[in-house]
């Protein structure tokens, strides 16, 4: 993991065209207010701040991707202007593509290929992605990275880390958390920049997906190790929809469809480990033949398996029998709340008392993104630091609750016994017999 701290001459002049490009660019939207109708004078400045990261390059584009993605932290108008970052950025030349390309494969473009297409499919901040197809016939795509790209972004980093410090003297800056923010970004583009990596999690998680004989309507591209290099993966070309851009059918296929997605999903977290950490609606596409399928590894959340068992144990008492004291015994297994003189009843009490909120009074309504949000906060309360990757797991519910929302309204998340089938496979038969329902074969 490269050093983040340091900062020197070129993190130096990088802050100074930073600041000056920041700048500007909230000074001519600021003059262009007094034109607009009926515009808040803060979504004007967001909207500069975001022309100022277009401008920035890759890695301000990523963190406003951040800022798009998790509007509860960061203010909303703010997240709402930086929503423009989740689209496409302008493509790198074709030629300097195919020569990344020759240059990891070691063969010419018309060795390795029967075809390849210099248009790119998608551009995003760190890789564009182009279709090819391979000498045995496989339809596939291949993930380039941006040239310089990695040090272009180490010093943008480094520069974005020391001006967060600078940041967190002032109050709103110092609960947001800025510097952490930076040190996240640092650690997710580290990881998305290892191409080995990637691939390797990305294979792990399609082999996982049919540990238990089941899951056939979901699925990630295979990943074609010979055509992969330090700066490229090649992998399986899907044909499908993403799922903002598909046109649901009825209801009943809308929440089945889900449904699908997120039991791989909850599975990967609790039972294997890699679990897909950016399942916006782009990475989750509705293939011809009605899988669906992830794509996209750049950003994956490993637990460390003390939190997996927690994570586990907060589903059981959610959909089977309400006891948080199984949470309760897990943090305690972690050396915290050991100096709280309370049983893990009272302390699973505590912890049902304090989510009482979002509890409510029907366990049908719970909203699990919001609960795990809440389990952090309460964890802080008992000393307790939870890894990172539960906060990127939370955030991955709130995606599929969002989701749900659209595509399956009056399905609950949190109640649904398919989803954890698995997990729990004695304990979901019997609830399933009790209540005199069928949960789908696959």
């Amino acid at each position: 993991m490269p050093e983040l701290g340091r900062f020197r001459l070129p993190e130096l002049w990088r802050s100074t065209i930073i600041v000056a490009v920041l700048t500007m660019c909230v000074i001519v939207s600021l003059l262009k207010w007094p034109f607009a109708r009926e515009r808040r004078l803060v979504d004007t400045a967001s909207e500069g701040v975001v022309n100022g990261f277009e401008i920035l390059g890759p890695t301000f584009v990523k963190l406003g991707q951040l800022m798009a993605s998790s509007s509860g932290v960061f203010p909303g108008p703010l997240a709402d202007a930086c929503l423009r970052c989740l689209d496409d950025v302008p493509p790198f030349p074709a030629s300097v593509a195919r020569s990344r390309i020759e240059e990891d494969l070691g063969h010419t473009i018309d060795v390795l290929f029967t075809e390849f297409e210099d248009r790119p499919l998608a551009a995003a901040s760190v890789a564009q992605v182009h279709a090819c197809t391979l000498r045995d016939g496989r339809r596939a795509v291949i993930k380039v990275q941006r040239p310089h790209i990695a040090e272009r972004m180490l010093v943008d980093l480094r520069a974005a880390y020391w001006g967060a410090g600078i940041l967190e003297t002032f109050e709103f800056f110092r609960i947001a958390n800025a510097t952490a923010i930076i040190r996240d970004l640092h650690a997710a583009t580290v990881t998305e920049l290892n191409s080995a990596v990637e691939a390797d999690r990305q294979t792990r998680f399609r082999d996982n997906i049919s540990a238990f004989g089941d899951n056939k309507h979901v699925t990630t591209p295979e990943v074609y190790w010979d055509y992969c290099g330090p700066h490229v993966i090649c992998m399986e070309r899907m044909s499908g929809d993403p799922l903002d851009r598909w046109v649901p059918g009825e209801d009943e296929h809308n929440r089945l469809l889900i449904r699908r997605g997120v039991k791989v999903w909850i599975e990967s977290v609790v039972m294997h480990g890699p679990f897909h950490g950016d399942v916006h609606a782009g990475n989750l596409w509705v293939l011809d033949d009605g899988r669906i399928s992830f794509l996209d590894f750049g950003i994956v959340g490993v637990l460390p398996a003390e939190w997996r068992q927690i994570i586990k144990d907060m589903f059981y008492a959610t959909v089977i029998d309400g006891d948080f004291s199984r949470v309760a015994r897990g943090v305690r297994k972690l050396g915290y709340v050991t100096e709280i003189d309370a049983t893990d009843e009272e302390i699973g009490a505590q912890v049902a008392t304090v989510l009482a909120p979002i509890l409510g009074q029907d366990l049908g309504e719970l909203k699990l993104s919001t609960l795990i949000v809440g389990l952090i906060q309460v964890g802080k309360q008992w000393g307790v630091t939870s890894p990172e990757e539960l906060v990127l797991f939370g955030k991955q519910l709130g995606y599929f609750e969002r989701y749900a929302t659209q595509l399956a309204p009056g399905w609950v998340l949190g109640q649904d016994l398919y989803l954890f089938r698995n997990l729990f496979p004695e304990a979901v038969a019997a609830r399933t017999r009790e209540l005199g329902i069928t949960l789908p074969e696959d």
